[in-house]
């Protein structure tokens, strides 16, 4: 079966990431990457053997081979080429945040259904096998009715106001850059737990710490969801803080202890399920295996520890057959 063609829009290092996830890939290919610069284009073509160099992004655009187009410039330029490669006809998988605020993230989709192209936000955890039996688990109610959920996804980064962290331009702050983790995984969770597949929060209280350059440096907050289930969220930018998953329920809990890249040990990841305070089970989960639709392009993403693998197994699974989301 062919393979999705891909193309990358900008060479930042999430661009080095996701080329080299497409090196052992068995549903899609690198066959093109823009850049604002035909040096930079240039650079990273060498380095992963590109076959077409663009020094532009329009130029990227206009390549008639590229099917889809993975987005990663800074977070204030998604909108914009996110919707432009749509009018070109190329499925996109967007960089998160997929915009700077809702108005912006509403233009998007709209382009996207306008156009008829597949559109995903880059979330690699929810294509991961840890998340994919952390709903199995869920489901199965093992630890009975979900009332509190842990999530948190935070980083001492670097102190130059100038970086995309803290320069407000670029859109910096925990929020934008990895908030968006912990929200996401509180609405799966919730909406699984009552029964569907996410969640829209009653209410959302929250606060944050503005640092010098009026980025949030790092923040909290609380969510309640339908069925009296609550939410602890915890992000930021300068602070180490335990990147973990917890879910409390009436008879047990669930911890995921790398609920956002799965484990650096390839081909290996872990849930650890207790119930009355025992130890009720420990998985080991590190093949994912994209959605099939019938006539889908097959193939699956080897190895454990494999973000953007997954995100571009998924694009081939679905987006190869005309599904749009």
């Amino acid at each position: 079966m062919p393979k999705l063609k891909w193309g990358l829009l900008a060479t930042g290092g999430i661009a080095h990431t996701f080329a080299r996830g497409l090196e052992t890939s068995q549903t899609g290919e690198l066959l093109a990457v823009g850049s604002r610069t035909q040096a930079s284009a240039d650079r990273f073509g060498d380095e992963f053997s590109v076959p077409r160099r663009h020094g532009s992004y329009e130029a990227l655009l206009a390549d008639p081979e590229v099917q889809a187009v993975y987005l990663s410039p800074p977070h204030p330029m998604h909108a914009e080429w996110a919707m432009k490669a749509a009018e070109a006809g190329k499925h996109v998988l967007c960089e998160k945040p997929l915009g700077m605020n809702e108005a912006e993230a509403r233009r998007i989709i709209e382009a996207a259904r306008q156009h008829d192209v597949f559109l995903m936000e880059a979330f690699m955890y929810r294509c991961h096998p840890v998340t994919t039996r952390l709903v199995e688990l869920l489901r199965e109610g093992l630890i009975g009715e979900v009332r509190v959920i842990q999530a948190a996804f935070s980083f001492a980064g670097g102190a130059d106001p100038r970086g995309r962290h803290l320069d407000k331009v670029l859109g910096g702050g925990g929020i934008l850059d990895v908030g968006c983790y912990p929200a996401s995984m509180s609405r799966l969770v919730a909406g699984v737990a009552l029964g569907g597949e996410i969640a829209e929060p009653l209410e959302v209280k929250g606060t944050a710490y503005f640092g010098d350059t009026g980025v949030d440096e790092y923040a909290v907050a609380v969510a309640r969801f339908p069925g009296g289930i609550l939410a602890e969220l915890a992000t930021g930018v300068r602070v180490n803080q335990e990147n973990v998953v917890r879910i409390f329920g009436t008879q047990g809990k669930i911890e995921v202890p790398s609920p956002w890249f799965g484990s650096r040990d390839p081909g290996v990841s872990r849930i650890v399920v207790q119930v009355d305070g025992e130890v009720h089970l420990r998985g080991r989960y590190g093949r994912y295996r994209p959605p099939r639709p019938p006539g889908a392009l097959s193939g699956h993403v080897l190895g454990g520890y494999a973000g953007q693998h997954a995100d571009a197994g998924h694009v081939a699974g679905v987006g190869g057959v005309g599904l749009r989301r």
